[in-house]
């Protein structure tokens, strides 16, 4: 199994790669927004914890039809207060990373597998991968297709949510391809063609998925240069003055 891991900033257009790879090219992809709705579902552990830390704090937390989280309230609270966004992300990532694993070992004899996940780099899920591609556009671009997507959000809202992220130059530097989709569809899906001939399975996927200790070998060592890229990150970061 070759695990491709897919990210993008927020609007970029990483969905609608995903799509293209799935719809055109028969990919398995792994998506963790699905996976992420799933695990704070009622009756879910992490779905406990977030009533019990962020119900006292926002009075519409929960849906009074289904009692659902309204996403929503959740969304414009944590986006504007970077330690609660922490706290969230500290009880949903650790969930969605045990589902995704868990979807992987089911997948495991498919030659190529993709893990679509938005905050790849930020939940270190971009360890488990052997290769990461990452969907960016330009500023501008983002801004206004995240204003047309969420029509509710302020510009300020919607700026906070682009700014709870990696930046675009960092997600770049750490992935090995960079899909640009500041231009058209007809654009981006040549790109998509691109790549995805680079990454159509050969002989060698085949023969890493029937001997696991291969797999294994290439799985340790891929954690370990990518543990490296994300603890130079942190240090080659500018210090604030």
């Amino acid at each position: 199994m070759f695990i491709v891991g897919l990210t993008g900033g927020i609007a970029c257009g990483k969905s609608t790669v995903s799509s293209i790879l799935k719809e055109k090219h028969g990919v398995e992809i792994i998506d963790a927004d699905v996976i992420a709705r799933e695990v704070v579902q009622p009756g879910e552990y992490a779905y406990d914890q977030i009533i019990s830390h962020f119900g006292p704090l926002i009075p519409n937390l929960i849906n009074d039809d289904d009692k659902s989280l309204n996403r929503a309230a959740l969304g414009s609270f944590v986006f504007g207060d970077k330690s609660q966004l922490k706290v969230l992300n500290g009880i949903t990532h650790p969930a969605v990373r045990r589902r995704i694993l868990y979807k992987l070992a089911q997948n495991y004899f498919k030659p190529l597998v993709v893990l679509d996940v938005p905050l790849l780099f930020e939940s270190g899920l971009d360890r488990l991968c052997n290769f990461v591609i990452t969907v960016g556009c330009a500023q501008e671009t983002q801004l206004q297709r995240l204003l047309e997507r969420n029509p509710q959000l302020s510009e300020e809202e919607a700026h906070q949510r682009i700014n709870s992220q990696l930046s675009m130059e960092e997600r770049t530097r750490r992935a090995d391809h960079t899909l640009d989709n500041s231009g058209s569809l007809d654009s981006l899906k040549s790109q998509v063609e691109s790549v995805i001939d680079e990454l159509t399975p050969n002989w060698f996927s085949y023969f890493i998925a029937i001997f696991p200790p291969t797999w294994l070998s290439m799985a340790i060592y891929n954690y370990w240069v990518r543990t490296r890229l994300s603890s130079l990150s942190k240090t080659c970061k500018p210090k604030q003055s």
